[in-house]
C-alpha cells in the first residue's frame, strides 16, 4: 500500500513503479569503441564529442561519462541550456556552446560557469568583448551559410581582439563526393592564416571520413559515435549503440474486412491474429516509418498495419504465433542500416526519441 500522504504530495516510490512496456539499451562499450575509433580516424587530431540534443537522444548522463572515461575531452552542445547537464560530468571549460552569446545574460552564465562560447559573428565578438572577453572559439562560415563570421571578415579588430582557442568551421557536403569540400577546407587553412588562434577544426564524423587533410586539429564527431555511418569508408568501424524493444500489449484475430488503426489505413483480405504494441510517434517511431516497416521477434518480420498511432502500432502475428500479451518485439533501429530508415535521415531516427525511451 502507498502511505495516504505520499499519494496525496505525489512522492509514490520509485520502486513502487511498475516495469515500462518499453526500453532502451545502450550498448556504452559499441559508444566507447566509436568514439576511439573515430579518433583513430582523426589520426594526429584529437577527436570531440557532440553532446548536443541529449547525446542525440540518447542521453547526456548515459553518454557524456561514457565518452569522458574513453578519453575525450572536448565536448560540443547547442544551447546553453543544455550546459548543466554536460558539465555535471566534465569540467565546463571542456565544452562549447555553438550558438555563442546573444545577449549579456549568454556572457555572464559563461563567465560564471566557464564553458567557451563559439563567437559566429562581428556582433557577437563585439558582445564578448565588452564583457570584459577571455577564451573563446570562432565559427567561420566556408559555404554552409548558417553561423559564422564571413572569410572577408577575418581581420576586423573585434575578431583579431578575441582570445581564440578553437578557429572552426562546418562542411556542407561531408557525406557526398563533393567539390565543396575541399574548397571549404582551403578557406578554413586562408583564414588561420589571418586570424590568431591555437587549434583549427572542420571535421564532422563524414569530415572525418575524408581524411587527414580534413582533420586538422579537432575533429567533431555526432552521428557515428552514437551508430550512423554517413560515408562508407566508416563501415566496419563503427557499432551499432541503440536497441529498443516494446511489448505486445494485446492479440486479437480479424476477420476479412476489418480496418486496423486511423482512417482504415489497413483492412484484412483474410483471417489473421495482429498484435498492438507499445510504441508510437510520441517515443519517435513516427508515421513515416509505419508502411512497409516492421518489428522482429528474432529472426521473425512482423509487419506493421495501418497508420503508427501515438502510443501504439499494430502488427501481423502470422509469423509469430507463439506470441502474446508482454512479450518483447525488436523495434528496427540499427541506424546505419539505410533500408529500414524509411523517409527518416539517422539523424532524425536519434533526436526524435521520445521522453518514454529513456536507458533504465
Amino acid at each position: 500500500m502507498i502511505d495516504r500522504n505520499l499519494r496525496e504530495m505525489g512522492r509514490i516510490p520509485d520502486h513502487l513503479l511498475p516495469p515500462p512496456s518499453l526500453r532502451l539499451t545502450l550498448d556504452r562499450g559499441a559508444l566507447a569503441s566509436n568514439w576511439r575509433a573515430l579518433d583513430a580516424l582523426s589520426g594526429s587530431a584529437k577527436a570531440g564529442a557532440a553532446v548536443k540534443a541529449d547525446a542525440y537522444g540518447l542521453g547526456v548522463d548515459n553518454c557524456v561519462p561514457v565518452l569522458r572515461d574513453a578519453g575525450c575531452d572536448t565536448f560540443f552542445v547547442a544551447h546553453w541550456s543544455e550546459l548543466a547537464g554536460v558539465i555535471a560530468h566534465v569540467p565546463a571549460e571542456q565544452v562549447a556552446v555553438l550558438h555563442g552569446v546573444l545577449s549579456e545574460a549568454d556572457c555572464a552564465y559563461a563567465r560564471a560557469t566557464g564553458a567557451v562560447p563559439v563567437i559566429n559573428s562581428l556582433e557577437q565578438a563585439a558582445l564578448w568583448l565588452a564583457g570584459g572577453g577571455g577564451r573563446c572559439h570562432l565559427m567561420v562560415d566556408t559555404g554552409i551559410n548558417r553561423l559564422g563570421i564571413a572569410p572577408g571578415e577575418a581581420g576586423d579588430p573585434s575578431v583579431q581582439a578575441l582570445k581564440i582557442d578553437i578557429l572552426m568551421s562546418h562542411l556542407a557536403s561531408a557525406d557526398e563526393h563533393s567539390a565543396t569540400n575541399p574548397m571549404q577546407a582551403e578557406l578554413l587553412g586562408e583564414a588561420a592564416g589571418a586570424i590568431p588562434h591555437q587549434r583549427l577544426s572542420l571535421a564532422n564524423s563524414a569530415g572525418i571520413a575524408l581524411g587527414e587533410a580534413f582533420a586538422f586539429d579537432v575533429t567533431r564527431p555526432g552521428l557515428a559515435l552514437y551508430g550512423g555511418v554517413p560515408r562508407p569508408e566508416l563501415e566496419g568501424h563503427i557499432r551499432q549503440v541503440a536497441r529498443i524493444e516494446a511489448q505486445i500489449l494485446q492479440c486479437r484475430n480479424l476477420a476479412p474486412g476489418h480496418a486496423v488503426g486511423y482512417n482504415a489505413a489497413y483492412i484484412a483480405n483474410t483471417p489473421m491474429r495482429v498484435g498492438t504494441v507499445s510504441i508510437g510517434y510520441a517515443d519517435g517511431f513516427l508515421r513515416s516509418r509505419g508502411p512497409g516497416n516492421a518489428l522482429l521477434h528474432g529472426d521473425r518480420v512482423l509487419p506493421v498495419l495501418g497508420k503508427v498511432s501515438m502510443d501504439m502500432v499494430v502488427v501481423d502475428l502470422a509469423q509469430a504465433a507463439d506470441l502474446g500479451v508482454g512479450d518483447w518485439l525488436e523495434v528496427p533501429w540499427n541506424i546505419a542500416d539505410a533500408a529500414q530508415q524509411s523517409a527518416l535521415s539517422p539523424y532524425e531516427m536519434l533526436t526524435v526519441i521520445g521522453r518514454r525511451l529513456r536507458v533504465g
